[in-house]
């Protein structure tokens, strides 16, 4: 068997947020990627089919890399990540796009690591500072204060969603990177695919539109980003950033993703970025800096 996991002790914390720097960027594409992809799909047939996608990919890694398989006591910890991360969070996001805009749904992301770190408190056993939970909180309100100020439309359907799927992925992250100690990162997310995929695939051809013809190429792209990238390739670095680095510490990164996500759309879709998002990026940086410091 190719051994394709390092052990925690081999990598240095720097290397866990290099990894988790990674996933954060691959992430940050996710929600306009979802967004796009609600217009034309329904968002039960985009969950289970991305689902589907990468589980089959997954599949296929295990298969060629000869990895064991998993024992009847991770089972348990798998299930609180396919739950989470493979039908909890893309699930309630899909919806809640269908409500809210993306821009919108950075109000919930700036929380995400503010539920990562209380997860991996309660399930992954650390034990942050005191002044770490400040620079946490303060990182949160930065990111959530700048979204409120852009004037997005308002649904309470559409913000219970997201508070839901920030609940689900943050749980997801916290029990994924518990078991990537054990497993490895992509090893983590591929069992937890596979154990999802026997019912995604029926749920699948359930919920399959009549005809998809009328799909437009962006949107078949999209999907193409969250199945692969968003599915299955961020998380080959989310979980091995935060098994090496510390959930808690590593997933103040998050901060940093709403605006990685505007700045992809600056690059693309040739948006402007005024100087309030400048300084409100740099105390979001300033933030996981302090987050980092008093992490351990």
């Amino acid at each position: 068997m190719v051994n394709t996991n390092s052990s925690k002790n081999e990598q240095s914390p720097l290397a866990g947020w290099g990894h988790g720097l990674l996933g954060v960027i691959i992430f940050s594409g996710s929600l306009p990627a979802t967004r796009l992809a609600v217009q034309d799909l329904d968002p039960f047939f985009l969950t289970f089919s991305r689902a589907s996608i990468a589980g089959v990919l997954a599949s296929l890694l295990l298969l060629g890399f000869k990895e064991k398989r998993v024992n009847s006591s991770q089972i348990g910890s798998l299930l609180f990540v396919a739950l989470g991360v493979v039908i909890g969070f893309p699930l309630l996001t899909a919806i809640a796009l269908q409500y809210v805009t993306s821009v919108h749904s950075i109000v919930f992301l700036g929380l995400l690591p503010l539920s990562t770190a209380i997860f991996g408190v309660i399930r992954g056993g650390e034990r942050p500072q005191p002044k770490f939970w400040i620079f946490s909180v303060v990182g949160s309100v930065i990111v959530g204060g700048y979204a409120l100020s852009q004037n997005a439309s308002v649904s309470v359907v559409g913000d219970m969603l997201m508070l839901a799927a920030i609940l689900a992925c943050g749980l997801g992250y916290a029990e994924g990177a518990k078991l990537s100690r054990e497993l490895g990162g992509w090893q983590v997310i591929s069992w937890a695919l596979i154990i999802s995929l026997p019912i995604m695939l029926i749920a699948t051809f359930i919920t399959m539109p009549v005809s998809l013809s009328s799909v437009r190429f962006s949107v078949w792209v999209a999907l193409f980003y969250v199945s692969f990238f968003s599915m299955l390739i961020g998380f080959i670095f989310w979980y091995k950033g935060l098994a090496v680095g510390g959930i808690a510490a590593v997933s103040q990164l998050q901060l940093l993703q709403p605006f990685i996500g505007l700045g992809l759309a600056v690059l693309f879709l040739h948006e402007t970025v005024n100087w309030i998002l400048l300084l409100v990026t740099l105390g979001a940086v300033l933030c996981v800096a302090g987050a980092k410091k008093y992490a351990s």
